[in-house]
């Protein structure tokens, strides 16, 4: 209930005034494949289980994608690499996510992002994700249960970094160092940290990331928490 509360709150958010613009305009214009649509066009909430082990946490909502659909990585090549992983470890009730009302269940997983509104390029500021930190850490509160954390890019890995730097979980950065299937022990009662390359159509076209080194990743996880 309380994380039904606070995603509507981030759907009403309005802390960044570029981004709200942007996100209004895309979901406007929207692209030739989608003209029949009609698009979210505001800030996407985390969705998932409640009783969560594991979190996800990306960079931010697709233009034609979670902004599209708004649900965090539905509706694009991201999310089409993403939740087949998922499915094949156990996490995701279907192999792929379409729409928000789909009927896919995340099962032990909850995912959310840095920044909750599609950006320009994909490139947040770095004003704009402090403006949406409060959101993070008032999920990570509510869930309890996390086991790990598991971030895709490095600007979901520094962000969960630097709310473990601000609540004095961790001194320094420093002896974290980003890199795919890297796992850090954070300290005792706080989730182990798996770093991982971003699902993104970039990453994947260029052959950084193959499905393999993902469901590496999530296989790892599922080892963690030991269901």
């Amino acid at each position: 209930m309380l994380l039904e509360i606070l995603g509507k709150e981030i759907e009403n958010c309005a802390r960044c005034p570029r981004l709200r613009a942007y996100t209004a305009e895309i979901a406007e214009r929207r692209r030739r494949a989608y003209r029949d649509q009609v698009y979210w066009g505001r800030p996407v909430p985390g969705f998932g289980d409640p009783m969560a082990k594991v979190l996800i946490l990306g960079l931010a909502p697709g233009a034609h994608g979670s902004n599209r659909t708004g649900r965090m990585f539905t509706g694009d090549k991201s999310g089409d690499l993403l939740y087949r992983v998922l499915h094949r470890t156990g996490f995701a009730s279907r192999p792929e996510s379409v729409s928000r009302d789909d009927g896919l269940v995340l099962r032990g997983l909850y995912i959310t992002a840095a920044a909750r509104c599609a950006p320009p390029a994909n490139k947040p500021t770095p004003e704009e994700l402090r403006n949406c930190r409060p959101w993070l850490e008032r999920e990570l509160d509510l869930l309890t249960g996390i086991q790990v954390v598991v971030a895709l890019g490095r600007i979901g890995f520094d962000t969960y970094l630097g709310i473990l730097r601000q609540r004095g979980v961790i001194s320094s950065r420093a002896a974290f160092e980003f890199g795919h299937n890297r796992e850090y022990a954070i300290a005792p009662g706080h989730p182990r940290l798996i770093a991982s390359y971003h699902p993104s159509q970039q990453n994947t076209s260029t052959g950084k990331l193959t499905e393999a080194m993902l469901l590496a990743v999530f296989r790892r996880a599922r080892r963690i928490v030991g269901t």
